[in-house]
């Protein structure tokens, strides 16, 4: 410790050194500190190279270069990539080292020594591409082979489900229907709307009457709820049927697959490559696989974007949907939502009868000061809302004024203020008191709580101090104080930690502040998580400027081109 010490490293992040390497700790730390960043979470790049150079670490070595090499590719993969062009990753490392003449060897050095793979002119971290190339292989197998249900009559099935449900299908619906009984391996997709859900309960209702097992998930606790009660059937989180066990074990995998006949993975647009690899290779043999999701809205938080290349390979079968039924079609919240998809701003006129609103304000501080008005008495008292529990605020970013950082400070003082009779928190820089809504950031198998989880803080022991979080269906988890930092205030959420889950009410600041980040894909994911309204508060031309830009689309990957490669490879 006093070692650590010495090189300016706080007492937190020594006990975590010291926890992993043990006696070891002063001995890696002498022969190679970049080892920190590979090992311990929480640990960058940065922070190893300052204790490098603490150490006397020259800014030429090859375990430096090495180590910022793979931390350019590390950032690619945390913002979506899962690979990157040699020349970029040239030029990135060149900015982070400040040395150029030795980085080419040392890539050559690192492809050497199996730490990084080249394939034409991209690099990988070797474990994204394996995860694209085990996708591709398991993708290609289910899809080259035909449905093996026991003989159904489609017409007569159809009839029958038409009956049994009391909903008519139209023709786009019932053609749905029968490619999912007739493939394998099937992709449902389209916006909201389109009758996915309908479609969904109706194959599934067929096939439970042949007596087939039907396993339902998807990547979300949120997400697993609502594919439940649109299905009644019990669908449970990737994760969970996975059998995650933390650190990177998983109790289901090739050696000991799921046992199922039918698998649907609701929500695809949110699974990244690693995770869709592990679900892949733990199907069984003799598996069908139905994948429904909407590709237009964000992709996965981690790197790929493996439902839009899975349709864009033109190699899966797949339903494409795009007709807006009825009863969707008189709502502008999903109106608003397919003309953006299309590249065009919806109508903002207002209207009495209407769920979709735009309110015009341009200063940052007054947008913030109307989205506060609108969630605390605004909308409850006009729709009747609760303004904790069926208003969500939806922001693109974390910092900034309109970021969730601000905005739930703000919203807490105005939903739930302090007073004496309230316990109270403070706890890595955030103060929690009872009533607070809260969002769970990490999944915690210990504790059954999953990233995206939202609860509501329900009672604080003074001593010891415990904090009580209830989750739906009424389940109270206890926090210590030191595990804390899984909690965030949740008034205010990113748009992206929002996919897969919906809200009665959405209000979401549009602002060139967040011009960054402002993108097609992200308004129209934040505007299909309202069920009944949806309120944007903002500037028009930073709403326009979202609509004609499409960057999250750009993703380095390399999925589609193995899909469509004959070898595979």
């Amino acid at each position: 410790m006093l070692f650590l010490h010495q090189h300016g490293i706080s007492s937190s992040r020594a006990l975590r050194i010291y926890k992993t390497y043990g006696e070891e700790s002063q001995a890696v730390l002498k022969e190679n500190p970049y080892r920190l960043a590979q090992d311990i979470r929480g640990i960058g790049f940065k922070t190893a190279d300052d204790i490098a150079y603490q150490l006397g670490v020259a800014e030429d070595a090859p375990e430096r270069i090495k180590a910022g090499i793979l931390h350019v590719l590390e950032t690619a993969a945390g913002s979506g990539h899962c690979c990157a062009p040699e020349t970029e990753v040239i030029k990135k490392a060149i900015d982070l080292l400040g040395v150029e003449a030795l980085i080419a060897p040392q890539i050559d050095a690192l492809i050497a020594s199996d730490q990084i793979e080249r394939h034409e002119t991209f690099l990988y971290l070797p474990y994204l591409r394996a995860a694209e190339q085990s996708i591709a292989a398991n993708v290609k197998s289910l899809a080259a082979l035909p449905a093996a249900y026991p003989s159904i009559d489609e017409d007569a099935a159809l009839t029958w489900v038409m009956k049994k449900t009391g909903k008519e299908l139209a023709d786009s619906q019932q053609r749905a229907v029968r490619e999912a009984l007739r493939h394998r391996l099937l992709i449902i997709t389209g916006g909201p709307g389109v009758g996915k859900t309908t479609i969904l309960r109706s194959i599934l209702l067929i096939l439970q009457s042949k007596q087939i097992k039907l396993v339902l998930a998807a990547p979300t606790g949120r997400a697993a709820k609502r594919l439940t009660e649109s299905t009644g059937l019990e669908a449970k989180t990737l994760h969970r049927l996975l059998e995650y066990q933390g650190e990177g074990q998983w109790g289901r995998h090739r050696g000991k697959p799921l046992a199922g006949h039918l698998f649907v993975v609701d929500e695809a647009s949110m699974i990244d490559a690693p995770l869709m690899a592990q679900f892949l290779s733990a199907l069984p043999d003799g598996a069908h696989l139905l994948i429904v999701g909407d590709a237009d809205q964000l992709p996965s938080v981690g790197p790929g974007m493996v439902l839009h290349d899975l349709i864009a390979s033109d190699k899966v079968p797949c339903v494409k949907l795009a007709e807006i039924f009825r009863q969707a079609a008189s709502s502008r919240i999903i109106t608003s939502a397919h003309a953006i998809n299309r590249g065009q701003v919806p109508d903002l006129k207002p209207s009495r009868s209407s769920d979709f609103f735009f309110l015009q304000e341009s200063e940052p501080e007054e947008i913030k000061h109307t989205l506060v008005e609108l969630a605390h008495t605004r909308l409850a008292t006009k729709y009747g809302l609760d303004p904790i529990r069926d208003i969500q605020v939806l922001t693109p970013m974390n910092r900034n004024l309109l970021g969730t950082i601000s905005l739930n400070q703000s919203l807490q003082l105005a939903l739930n203020p302090p007073n004496e009779l309230k316990f109270e928190i403070e706890r890595f820089g955030v103060t929690f008191r009872v009533g607070d809504k809260v969002i769970q950031t990490h999944n915690n198998y210990d504790k059954e709580v999953f990233n995206g989880d939202i609860g509501h803080i329900v009672t604080i022991d003074a001593d010891p101090v415990k904090v009580h979080v209830r989750y739906d269906a009424d389940r109270l988890v206890e926090y210590e104080p030191g595990e804390l930092d899984e909690l965030q205030l949740a008034y205010a959420l990113s748009i992206h930690k929002s996919q897969g889950s919906e809200f009665p009410c959405v209000i979401i600041p549009v602002s060139t502040q967040h011009y960054v980040l402002l993108e097609r894909s992200l308004i129209y994911t934040a505007i299909t998580r309202a069920k009944k309204l949806c309120v944007l508060v903002g500037d028009e031309r930073a709403l326009s400027l979202a609509v004609s830009k499409q960057e999250s689309r750009k993703r380095w990957t390399g999925l589609r081109q193995l899909l469509c490669s004959s070898s595979g490879g």
